[in-house]
């Protein structure tokens, strides 16, 4: 059924063929009067009783239209009686059926493929065969115009279609194939006309194929088949006759269709029966064909109304869901429509009162509006791509992903400061001062950032640069570039590479992608508003890889001075200048930097600070800002410098400043929470609001509570006094009061006032300072007071700053030929080899010192380097183990305050090393008077401050004899 409800091609035809007049009958218990009642064929006037003779095609094969064209043939409905006046009449389209059709036994086989035809209806077919069309045109010209109709079965292994494909493979097959594929049971069918290849049947009554005649085109000897005997007043026909007709009353509410069925059907065959109330719903309802066939092939009449009935009932159900469903989306349009129509007029009435334009009109004008302001400052280039966007923008529908994607493109271009820059100060005074404000010491920064500024100054514009800041993590790496940019008056942004691994990140995505951004940079220039402004990139030596890319490279175009004036984005697609961003890098170990990124900046190394600077930045910088993040005032604290000096040799030894903050802030949030506690104990205490135990006050008379008051405050006083002792005028005795109001409030105003005293400064000292940080986590790196033979300190660099190393040389065992050496103190490769060299030249320098001393050839050695748990690996311990191993040989211990570095050839040259302050800084912190450097370090320690190289004695040596003089031939001090 929902075949036919939606089938645009089942139409009705009308026959030129006369059909004998029927006369309705107007019995209560008439079928068809039940049934006619329903389509309101009983209801019409005897004056016009007329109506056409029309057949309604159920086949989904589709055109119908092969007799349109025919004129409708009017029939008078009370001519009964002049039936064979009317035969007289008739004209040649379907001649006269004698011989009757139940004389046809033999006919040519016609295969449905798609539903069978029942009979009272007509159905359109398609002859593909050449033969078979011949033979049905002859056989309607010899007035034999009937063929057998009988529905194909589907192919074994394969489920029931309407497609195209089947409709070709029915037309290829052929004789005995067709005839096995033929169902048994079909119906003879008139050949009501032939256009071309479509041919029009018209079913009349059902037959049984006995055997086959000829095989092309198919003939069949068929049986004629009636069915089998009943009563026509049995009841049980007679309900589910009713209860078929009740159904198809219900459907016919909601289907004009099936009303047009009922009635050219009753105008063919005439009243309803039984068995054509069978038929007749069985082949209008959508069952499939299985079940039609079924209802074909049942000749007992009450159980082909039972199949009608399952099968009406079906499509009772199907129309009910059907018109539920129309309904739900009925209203789902009607609501979308409102509210689209709702909208156009909203639109409507808005752009004739000018309160809005239309979307793309006013994207437009927002991106040409912001556009403006720098157009005669952006690049042609860009400026036609921008032009090109907007136009394409106007193109587009706006609810095309296309339309998106053009817009946020359009935002991104149209924001981009083009050729803003910001208003550079080049006042190399006020530059100066913002540096010093900011950072203590720094020389080095400090006077390339001047060197930059003075440079702007005289060319009248600055070029960006390159410039890298390496050092331990602390020392305000990060810090520098703020205050950079605060100096140059250029806007700041920083953005950190740490671990990054996509380069989309840096070059941005492609703008196919869904979500695509640009890249950092453009965001970055996105942010500041200006095409100059300083970029702080920072852990630039941790940058990842992935399977998106090498970062490291793509920094390449963003860093180099030579690309970064075309800096081509992938989201944005059109060059950038970035030629006047200064780009500042932080790292801490350069030499994780690939060097073609490297090879591009300006490294300033950022050793760490002495004990001295950090003094300095923690009077001037630290503390101050722990006293305003802990809200307390200066005059409450006072911390000793003697207490700073402890702080930062005994818990900060980092060559930073960040943990020396750390412990500031802690300190400083401990005297808070004293001088809170101190201050609600004195409150307590001056309104003797003491809180008191119930025993306790049962205890206490009432003459003597002032005086148990008076008591507990003390107590609570000498608790609070437990850091620093309180003024004793802070003890009141609240049994004095007086009673006079006015000597109330001057009493009271008294204590305020002594309250104020007694809150006196928190003093941290060195002998204190335990109680506000703990333990200390470092001690003295001196091991021994007096050098014993054998050990020699050492210098080495460390990621926290330089630090002191021993080197211990001992015997293990003697004998003749037992020379060897075995090293422990986790060492690296290059320490091993180092000490393996140190050995060979120890045994020659001890041959040329003391020929007749056969030590390191029947001595096994054992050298160790202190704290086993930490990993030691560099070229500049050299030097430090020859000493140690010479000094075990000659039994003379070195001087107690010297300390050297430098790693030795096997001819004795002295090579440089790195880490020239740290190291240096590393001596001054142990004491250390006497330094020993690499000649070729000279030139480095000259640079440093005078207060870090001040009371030091430094040597410069080339070889290593020049070590040996000033280790073993000056002994006076040990």
């Amino acid at each position: 059924m929902l075949k036919l409800l939606s089938s645009t091609s089942s139409r009705v035809h009308c026959l030129t063929t006369p059909t004998p007049s029927l006369r309705i009958k107007q019995e209560p218990n008439s079928l068809f009067y039940a049934l006619g009642r329903l389509t309101g064929l009983t209801q019409r006037s005897p004056k016009n009783s007329f109506f056409r003779a029309c057949f309604c095609s159920d086949s989904s094969d589709g055109s119908g239209s092969g007799s349109g064209s025919q004129p409708a043939v009017e029939v008078d409905e009370k001519g009964a009686e002049s039936q064979s006046g009317s035969d007289s009449k008739a004209s040649s389209a379907i001649v006269s059926t004698y011989p009757k059709p139940e004389d046809y036994l033999t006919v040519l086989a016609l295969p449905l493929p798609h539903r069978p035809l029942f009979p009272g209806f007509y159905m359109p077919i398609y002859v593909k065969d050449p033969k078979l069309l011949a033979a049905l045109q002859e056989s309607r010209k010899r007035q034999a115009p009937y063929a057998g109709a009988f529905l194909l079965k589907d192919e074994p292994g394969t489920e029931s279609s309407t497609s195209s494909e089947t409709e070709k493979s029915v037309y290829d097959i052929k004789g005995k194939e067709l005839f096995n594929r033929l169902h048994e049971v079909g119906t003879l069918a008139q050949i009501s006309s032939i256009q071309g290849d479509q041919v029009i049947l018209i079913g009349h009554r059902r037959l049984r194929i006995t055997e086959m005649v000829s095989e092309d085109p198919l003939t069949v000897k068929v049986d004629h088949l009636k069915e089998k005997p009943y009563n026509k007043d049995d009841d049980v026909i007679k309900a589910t006759s009713f209860e078929v007709i009740s159904t198809l009353r219900d459907v016919l509410k909601t289907s004009s269709l099936w009303r047009d069925h009922v009635q050219t059907y009753s105008q063919h065959i005439g009243d309803f029966n039984f068995p054509r109330l069978a038929d007749f719903g069985a082949a209008i309802s959508g069952a499939n064909k299985l079940q039609c066939q079924q209802v074909l092939e049942e000749l007992d009449v009450h159980k082909r109304l039972q199949l009608t009935l399952e099968l009406v009932k079906k499509e009772m159900e199907i129309s009910k869901i059907q018109e539920s469903i129309a309904k739900a989306i009925e209203e789902k349009i009607s609501g979308e429509q409102r509210r689209y129509l709702l909208n156009e007029q909203l639109k409507a009435i808005k752009k004739e009162l000018g309160l809005e334009t239309d979307d793309k009109t006013a994207l437009s004008a927002k991106f040409k509006e912001r556009l403006e302001p720098n157009r005669e400052k952006c690049p042609p280039h860009v400026l036609q791509v921008i032009e090109e966007e907007l136009t394409k923008l106007q193109l587009l529908e706006a609810s095309s992903s296309e339309f998106n994607v053009t817009r946020n493109y359009l935002d991104w271009l149209t924001v981009l400061p083009w050729g803003n820059y910001s208003d550079e100060n080049f006042d190399v005074i006020r530059a100066q001062t913002i540096l010093d404000e900011d950072h203590y010491g720094l020389t080095d920064v400090k006077e390339r950032i001047l060197e930059f500024i003075a440079v702007g100054k005289l060319r009248g514009t600055s070029q960006g640069k390159i410039i890298c800041l390496s050092g331990p993590p602390g020392v305000g790496k990060t810090s520098i570039g703020r205050s950079i940019a605060r100096a140059l008056n250029r806007k700041f942004f920083r953005f950190s590479v740490g671990g990054l691994s996509d380069v989309a990140e840096i070059k941005g995505h492609r703008r196919t992608y869904i979500g695509a951004m640009p890249g950092k940079m453009v965001q970055c220039l996105k942010n500041v508003g200006t095409a100059n402004p300083l970029v702080l990139i920072d852990e630039i030596d941790k940058l990842g890889r992935g399977h998106a890319g090498d970062p490291a490279s793509a920094l390449l175009e963003l860093l180099d001075p030579e690309q970064n004036a075309n800096f081509l984005d992938h989201y944005l697609d059109v060059p950038i200048d970035l030629s006047k961003v200064l780009f500042v890098c932080t790292a801490n170990v350069v030499d994780n930097i690939p060097n073609p990124l490297l090879d591009r900046m300006e490294v300033i190394a950022i050793a760490g600070y002495i004990a001295d600077e950090k003094m300095h930045i923690a009077r001037d910088y630290l503390e101050k800002t722990a006293q305003e993040t802990c809200g307390v005032k200066p005059e409450q604290v006072e911390v000793t410098d003697a207490a700073l000096l402890g702080l930062i040799e005994n818990y900060c030894r980092e060559a930073g400043v960040r943990n020396l903050q750390k412990h500031i802030e802690k300190i400083y949030r401990k005297i808070a929470l004293r001088l809170v506690r101190e201050g609600s104990s004195n409150e307590s205490v001056i309104s003797g609001e003491v809180v008191q135990p119930a025993e306790a006050k049962a205890e206490v008379d009432e003459t003597d509570q002032h005086a148990a008051a008076n008591e507990t405050a003390a107590e609570v006083e000498s608790v609070g006094n437990s850091s620093h002792e309180l003024k004793s005028e802070s003890s009141v005795q609240t049994s004095d009061q007086p009673k006079d109001p006015k000597d109330a409030t001057e009493t009271q105003k008294l204590k305020e006032a002594e309250t104020s005293k007694a809150v006196e400064k928190v003093s941290v000292d060195a002998s204190n300072l335990a109680d506000f940080v703990g333990k200390p986590v470092f001690h003295a790196e001196r091991i021994y007071d007096q050098t014993p033979v054998g050990v020699v300190m050492g210098l080495a660099w460390t990621a926290m700053g330089g630090s002191t190393l021993y080197v211990e040389t001992t015997e293990v065992e003697q004998g003749e030929g037992k020379g060897a050496l075995h090293v422990t103190g986790q060492l690296g490769d290059v320490m091993k080899e180092s000490a393996q060299i140190a050995h060979t030249l120890a045994r020659t320098i001890l041959l040329e010192k003391e020929p007749d001393n056969p030590f390191f050839t029947n001595t096994k050695l054992h050298l160790h380097v202190p704290a086993g748990a930490t990993p030691k690996d560099g070229p500049s311990a050299g030097c430090t183990m020859i000493t140690s191993m010479l000094s075990l040989a000659m039994k003379m211990p070195v001087r107690k305050d010297l300390a050297m570095t430098g790693e030795v050839t096997l001819t004795g040259k002295i090579l440089p090393i790195g880490g020239v302050k740290e190291k240096t800084i590393a001596a001054r912190r142990s004491e250390v008077k006497t330094i020993i450097f690499p000649s070729a370090n000279k030139r480095d320690y000259d640079e440093l401050a005078p207060n870090v190289r001040e009371g030091l004695d430094v040597h410069f040596v080339d070889d290593y004899s020049q070590i040996f003089n000033l280790a073993f031939d000056n002994n006076t001090g040990n």
